[in-house]
C-alpha cells in the first residue's frame, strides 16, 4: 500500500540539511543536548517523546520513539501509560475550547 509517510524514508532525515548545512548543524547539536542525560535521564525523555509525538502525530518520531524507549528499558505499560498522558492532554486541550463555543453561543443567544 502507498502511504505519504515511508518508515524508509526516517533514515533520510539528516538530508534535510544538503541545502542548509549550518542551520541543520546548529538544530542537530540542539538536538542531541535535548536528549542527552540530565535532571531527567534518557529513557524519560524517549518517553516524554514518544508522548509528543502522538500529539503532534509524527509517525516517524513515533516509530523513532518506539524504537528508543525500547532500546532504553521503558516497556509496553510505560509507553501506553505515556501515549494515555498524551491522549488526555490534546483531549483536554479540545474540550477546554468548549467555552469558546459556549460564549459564543450564549453571545448569539442574547
Amino acid at each position: 500500500m502507498e502511504t505519504y509517510y515511508k518508515p524508509s524514508d526516517l533514515p533520510k532525515f539528516p538530508d534535510v540539511g544538503k541545502d542548509a548545512p549550518e542551520l541543520a548543524k546548529k538544530f542537530f547539536s540542539y538536538y542531541q543536548a535535548v536528549f542527552a542525560e540530565g535532571a531527567l535521564t534518557e529513557r524519560e525523555k524517549s518517553l516524554i517523546a514518544l508522548a509528543v509525538a502522538h500529539a503532534v502525530q509524527c509517525p516517524y518520531c513515533i516509530d523513532a520513539y518506539t524504537q528508543a524507549c525500547l532500546e532504553k528499558g521503558s516497556n509496553m505499560e510505560e509507553m501506553t501509560e505515556a501515549l494515555h498522558v498524551s491522549v488526555a492532554i490534546r483531549g483536554g486541550a479540545s474540550l477546554v475550547h468548549g467555552v469558546q463555543m459556549r460564549n459564543t453561543a450564549e453571545k448569539i443567544s442574547m
